[in-house]
């Protein structure tokens, strides 16, 4: 027998977990939400808003300081490996009015509003935390939930938003891993060059892709969309100088991009991974959410978007009363699809 939702535990403080909990807190839900890292912080270099997931921060009453702390712009420019313009294209408003159509954000930035606000909704914050057991036995007294500071607690239900490599979709029974997609990122951060009012993307040059997004009205993250290798490939010299090789042969503004590298310049490289959680990305009463259940690359600037998109219609139908199982159901209805459709076309593109 199953219940309405009045006591939640969401594991993970990110993006998916932090919205989660403000959207449950403004229904009158209970939270119990635990985060691994006794800091409290984002790692990465700068983000890309686009308006959908501006619509879900709106939901939750952060969206107009994640705009003022970040470099809003309505079109993307396209360009030749040469420099030369392909095309420039308008961003729709996909968040509504009043919202920019897509914007650049530092990560850190992004992670210290949402945190904050996580603070003031008055939820139960519990850093350095983690869970190491969930017992539900389908009973109407919720899962029991193991922590690693000893404590057991019961919860109608809990929500692993915990990334990506989420240590609690194993622990659920759910084996479905991360793919590589045979690309890898290098990624930087440096001072927004004068004209840099948009971003935008190179094509046809010796790497996938290379661009960049304004993120502050002094700051920049530009990528460089490079073939999957370890880098342990690149022995052992610094990454800004292996990056600048890597985007040598471009125009536009990646010259003074490439001159603005430097031993002190924060650069970060990766692999990238996508995953779709085939069917329900539940078990029993507890459920994953974001780059958990669905991860993809990049290419669509979506990864964030999603995670917060769940959040919000989670909440929406948890705060509608419907007992746990039936809102599961109802979860998957709405979220599947679409965040499939996110994932392949990622992956395609």
């Amino acid at each position: 027998m199953s219940t309405p939702a009045r006591r939640v535990l969401v594991v993970g403080g990110g993006t998916a977990g932090s919205v989660l909990t403000l959207a449950l807190r403004q229904r009158g839900i209970d939270v119990v939400l635990v985060e691994r890292q006794t800091e409290w912080r984002a790692i990465g270099h700068g983000i890309t808003i686009q308006g959908n997931a501006l619509r879900a921060f709106r939901e939750v009453g952060v969206a107009d300081e994640i705009v003022a702390a970040g470099a809003p712009f309505d079109q993307l420019r396209m360009r030749n490996v040469d420099g030369s313009v392909i095309r420039e294209l308008h961003s729709p408003p996909l968040g509504g009015g009043g919202l920019p159509a897509t914007m650049g954000s530092m990560r850190f930035l992004l992670q210290q509003i949402l945190s904050r606000h996580v603070h003031a909704s008055r939820a139960d914050v519990r850093l350095g935390t983690t869970v190491t057991a969930f017992d539900d036995d389908g009973s109407g007294s919720g899962v029991a939930v193991t922590f690693s500071d000893g404590r057991t607690e019961r919860f109608d239900l809990a929500v692993g938003a915990d990334g990506v490599h989420s240590t609690v979709r194993g622990m659920i029974g759910i084996d479905a891993q991360p793919v590589p997609i045979g690309m890898a990122i290098w990624r930087m951060q440096g001072p927004r060059q004068p004209g840099m009012d948009c971003a935008e993307v190179y094509y046809g040059g010796p790497r996938y892709k290379l661009g960049f997004s304004p993120i502050s009205s002094e700051q920049m993250y530009a990528y460089v969309m490079d073939e999957d290798r370890r880098l342990e490939f690149y022995g052992d010299r610094p990454a800004y100088e292996v990056m600048a090789e890597r985007a040598a042969d471009y125009g536009g503004f990646w010259p003074a991009i490439r001159a603005s590298l430097g031993p002190d310049t924060p650069i970060d490289y990766r692999s990238l991974e996508a995953l779709l959680i085939e069917g329900p990305w539940f078990r029993g009463r507890v459920l994953l959410i974001g780059d958990a259940a669905h991860a993809c690359p990049p290419t669509l600037a979506q990864g964030a978007a999603q995670a917060a998109e769940d959040a919000v219609v989670l909440a929406q139908i948890l705060g509608e009363g419907h007992d746990v199982d039936k809102a599961l159901d109802l979860f998957m209805d709405r979220r599947y699809e679409r965040a499939a459709m996110v994932v392949n076309n990622s992956v395609q593109l």
